[in-house]
């Protein structure tokens, strides 16, 4: 799932006594397993936040509340009535882990961790109500069924999904549709009605808010508490998990950009003493990366490997900065963003699962 982050600023809740590892370096903590961490969800710093969505359902009078354990990702499995956390959120010794490893912590603020709870809470409801067997629910969302595509291209543009997590993240499956427009309907005061009035989209609120009504003081007709992948049975390494994941995130991108690498920059003798084009990105780099990060909706370690591609070619042409900075950081800013829909749109976006 792609999806909303926080970069730096993550605070330290007071702890009475915190785990060992909390004071290691980031190099003994890799070689620590997931299992070894030892985390529960009571008392970390997401009750908070699971008992507002606790919260919010009550306030419609659904009686169904999901279970929640630590796992490696974010995901509600197949038939199982509960929300699995990924376990950099139990502490921020973790969370600052995972923002040195990929560059952002994918719920990491109470905001972010609450459109993901929404989100995930309406997987979760799909499997306590048994609604996929519904032919309603299929009529209006489509047939869960459907494969989930390894990759998909967005339309950005597209009126008849609502826009909740990044990505547009509701175009890639029925069941993802689902969710999102559920998160929606459940954010408070979202004003949806007012929002997507005009919206295709508006119909499959509107479908939801019908069904919730239907579901009110209903009991789930599936209630096991079982739990996938806890994080106390998951063997590997975090420099293992580490190095799945940036390979699943990484990118796989032609060098099809040196015109414009070229056009931006120049190799030609008279601009030699002029600042590298390498080193003129990789100054602007942090900065860059969020500001695109936040427009295109892209993970910002995808878009890093982007900036190392484009700072490579730059040395192999051995381009330097031949305008004036201010124009140059703007234009190369447009040709980043440029690059990065080109990527989410070229049918190589990884739906994050």
């Amino acid at each position: 799932m792609t999806h909303e982050t926080v970069e730096g600023g993550i605070q330290d809740p007071v702890l009475s006594e915190g785990p060992e590892w909390a004071t290691w370096s980031d190099e003994q903590l890799l070689q620590l397993r997931l299992c070894d961490l030892r985390l529960s969800i009571e008392g970390s710093p997401v009750i908070d936040q699971i008992q507002a969505l606790y919260s919010e359902l009550a306030a419609h009078d659904v009686l169904f509340r999901p279970h929640f354990w630590f796992s490696n990702e974010w995901f509600s499995p197949d038939g199982v009535p509960g929300i699995a956390v990924p376990f950099y959120l139990a502490h921020p010794r973790l969370a600052r882990l995972e923002l040195a490893q990929m560059l952002e912590v994918e719920g990491g603020t109470p905001d972010s961790c609450m459109r993901i709870l929404r989100h995930e809470a309406g997987h979760a409801l799909e499997n306590a109500y048994h609604l996929r067997r519904r032919r309603d629910r299929q009529a209006v969302f489509g047939r869960s069924t459907q494969p989930y595509p390894k990759y998909y291209t967005p339309r950005a543009y597209s009126k008849s999904y609502v826009l909740h997590l990044d990505m547009w993240y509701a175009q890639s499956h029925p069941d993802e549709d689902f969710a999102e427009t559920f998160a929606v309907w459940l954010t408070p005061q979202s004003q949806w009605r007012e929002r997507y009035a005009d919206w295709p989209a508006l119909k499959k609120i509107e479908y939801m808010d019908a069904l919730m009504k239907s579901l009110a003081g209903a009991r789930p007709m599936v209630r096991t508490r079982e739990r996938v992948d806890p994080i106390s049975r998951l063997r590997k390494t975090l420099k293992e998990y580490y190095d799945e994941k940036r390979k699943r995130f990484g990118v796989d991108h032609p060098t099809f950009y040196d015109r414009d690498l070229r056009r931006l920059f120049s190799d030609q003798a008279a601009f030699k003493t002029h600042p590298t084009a390498a080193g003129f990105i990789n100054r602007l780099r942090k900065q860059i990366r969020r500001h695109v990060a936040k427009w295109t909706g892209e993970y910002q370690y995808t878009i890093d490997r982007l900036l190392e591609d484009m700072m490579r070619r730059c040395r192999e042409l051995d381009l330097h900065v031949a305008g004036p900075e201010d124009q140059v950081r703007l234009e190369f800013t447009v040709l980043l963003t440029l690059q990065t829909m080109n990527y989410l749109h070229s049918g190589r976006h990884r739906v994050a699962l």
